[in-house]
């Protein structure tokens, strides 16, 4: 595995961000909103004379175990190195800053900052390429012996540690994690999808050659040129077509308000890009 200290970087910001929403606002309310660390609260709760730091380390280890007896070495350095940092993030919170109580009285509130900070975290994480293992490998595990779609394995191993936790710290709890779940699935599509945001660009102007230079030479994205003809003029007319990031964008803009201020420009925002320049140099 090639290291890359910008995408270490950024799945250690995730990672404390999660950190952050969980410890202050979930773990104190005893919100087990599924996952490894859902079920490591459960046990801390259980056994409160072991950090749930190192109750969830000990999840991960054994997870890991089965994983690689049940499906192989399927599992990314990121991803093994996350779900550890992650554990020793809550470590190192519960030894400096112990809490006693939730951040607020509020059930409700506590609920949804923790969800919306910790999926902020995961967003990010997840955008890296890594994830927390946890209820990821249980998912896998699932999906090769069941045949069952990722997407509903994750649900299946979330739902029943919320059902763990409903016996635990009553049904009302239980509820409210349910609910957390459904709205961090959300959170996290949100941040992926901003994070990956593209925009289409379609241009038409009569410095076409100028732009298409700088796109190319200054921008250093591909171009695709379309002959067509105005429905109203019957004149023939070149367009260039270009996706790029935000920034490249705005750059783009720029660049065709200064040479030719009647441009026609249209953009549209894509979600998901494949191909060489996106998912692979």
């Amino acid at each position: 595995m090639k290291f890359n200290l910008k995408r270490f970087v950024y799945i250690n910001i995730g990672l404390l961000i999660m950190t952050v929403g969980l410890y202050f606002f979930l773990m104190p309310s005893n919100l087990a909103v599924g996952g490894a660390t859902g079920l490591a609260m459960i046990l801390n709760y259980l056994i409160p004379s072991i950090p749930m730091g190192i109750i969830l380390a000990a999840l991960n280890v054994i997870l890991f175990i089965v994983a690689f007896v049940a499906i192989g070495k399927d599992f990314g350095g990121y991803t093994i190195y996350s779900s550890f940092a992650f554990s020793a993030m809550i470590a190192i919170f519960e030894y400096i800053i112990p809490m006693k109580a939730p951040f607020t009285d509020d059930l409700f509130i506590n609920l949804i900052f923790g969800i919306l900070i910790s999926g902020v975290g995961m967003g990010i994480v997840f955008n890296e390429d890594a994830s927390t293992g946890g209820t990821d490998i249980i998912a896998k595990i699932i999906n090769k012996y069941t045949g069952v779609a990722m997407g509903k394995s994750l649900l299946i191993s979330d739902f029943l540690i919320v059902i763990f936790a409903s016996f635990v710290y009553g049904a009302r709890l239980g509820m409210y994690a349910l609910l957390g779940i459904v709205i961090n699935s959300f959170v996290i599509d949100k941040i992926i999808s901003g994070f990956n945001v593209k925009m289409n660009m379609m241009i038409i102007s009569k410095e076409l050659d100028s732009i298409n230079d700088f796109i190319l030479n200054e921008i250093g994205r591909g171009t695709t040129i379309y002959i067509a003809m105005g429905g109203y003029s019957k004149e023939e007319k070149r367009i260039i077509n270009t996706i790029v990031s935000r920034d490249e964008y705005v750059r783009i803009r720029d660049y065709i308000r200064s040479v030719d201020n009647k441009a026609f420009i249209s953009v549209s925002h894509i979600t998901e890009v494949e191909g060489e320049g996106f998912t692979y140099d």
